[in-house]
């Protein structure tokens, strides 16, 4: 009882920020609920969709209303690992080489078109999200806390673009699937054309006070029921025929990491802290299952042959794994 009369006093910016970023943003509730969850659990978030679904423009919107150090970065394939991290540069007068830190060095750090960056600048990258650290030269730095890396990209247009290795991937926490606003939402950013004010984004959250809403977060109680049907969640990826789910498996090449499983346990407790609950509960579980398993389980070339994707395949894991009692 103590713990949810907590979250329900901590979790009071949840529906401040929400207002706040709906100014600007019209719709995308399942985006901003995901990047929320993201920031109260440390999470990297990859945000997937079209051009034009404001995946942008919500995260620097978020961004602003929280008192952190926000960095957007363009990729583009002539990027260099320099131009994220930064360099040493050569003093003259001191006959020494002196650290540049790059723009990586922020609380929370946009990289827009992710997939258009080279390996080198991925590699780069990989070290900063994996190990909160970038080393330049000779010298290792730990990153500000929090730091958390939210990126887009574009699926349609793969020329100039490069493919995200699975390690780093298996990074991101989750990845969101930005579809295009209803008929409603449309309407309504059509009526927004209208208006010339701009709107200011109000500070809802200060960094201290994220920081301790992440401790609350991570009190949050899992029975061990919920804990074991996670692990057969994520095990029914890798041999789907043990748990009754034979049809998949000549569909997955390869299933969930452990990281899938830390990553749903974090996510839960997340979307059960925004719902002002002190345990997590199966629709947790389920709510956050599709952002968490959907960029780590591969698929054969028979899946695709098929027009399987991933999502489908989560579905009938859902559908099959029984639910505790």
């Amino acid at each position: 009882m103590a713990l949810n009369a907590q979250i329900q006093k901590d979790s009071v910016f949840v529906e401040k920020m929400r207002s706040e970023v709906g100014r600007v943003v019209v719709g995308q509730p399942q985006m901003l609920e995901g990047i929320l969850i993201g920031l109260l659990t440390g999470g990297h978030i990859l945000l997937e969709g079209v051009p034009g679904l404001a995946k942008t423009l919500t995260i620097s919107t978020i961004a602003r209303t929280i008192d952190l150090h926000f960095q957007r970065l363009q990729f583009t394939p002539d990027l260099l690992p320099s131009d994220l991290i930064g360099t040493m540069i050569y003093n003259q007068n001191t006959g020494d080489f002196q650290v540049k830190k790059g723009p990586i060095f922020a609380n929370i750090v946009l990289a827009d078109e992710i997939n258009r960056a080279p390996a080198k600048v991925q590699s780069a990258l990989l070290e900063a999200m994996a190990e909160k650290q970038v080393t330049i030269g000779e010298n290792t730095f730990p990153l500000d806390k929090p730091f958390l890396v939210m990126a887009t990209q574009n699926p349609l247009e793969q020329e100039g673009t490069y493919a995200l290795p699975e390690a780093q991937m298996d990074r991101f926490m989750f990845k969101i699937i930005v579809e295009y606003p209803s008929r409603d939402d449309e309407l309504e950013i059509l009526n927004r054309l209208h208006e010339d004010k701009v709107h200011e984004v109000q500070k809802v959250i200060s960094k201290q006070e994220l920081m301790k809403a992440k401790e609350v977060v991570n009190m949050i109680f899992v029975d061990e029921k919920l804990k074991n049907y996670i692990v057969d969640l994520v095990m029914a990826t890798r041999r789907p025929k043990d748990f009754g789910l034979g049809q998949l498996q000549d569909l997955i090449a390869f299933g969930c990491s452990p990281r899938a499983t830390i990553s749903m346990v974090r996510a839960a407790k997340g979307h059960a802290f925004i719902n002002g609950r002190g345990y997590i509960s199966v629709e947790d579980i389920k709510a956050v299952a599709y952002l968490v398993f959907r960029h780590r389980i591969g698929l054969t070339y028979e899946a695709e042959a098929e027009d399987m994707t991933s999502d489908s395949i989560i579905s009938e894991i859902l559908n099959t794994i029984e639910v505790p009692v």
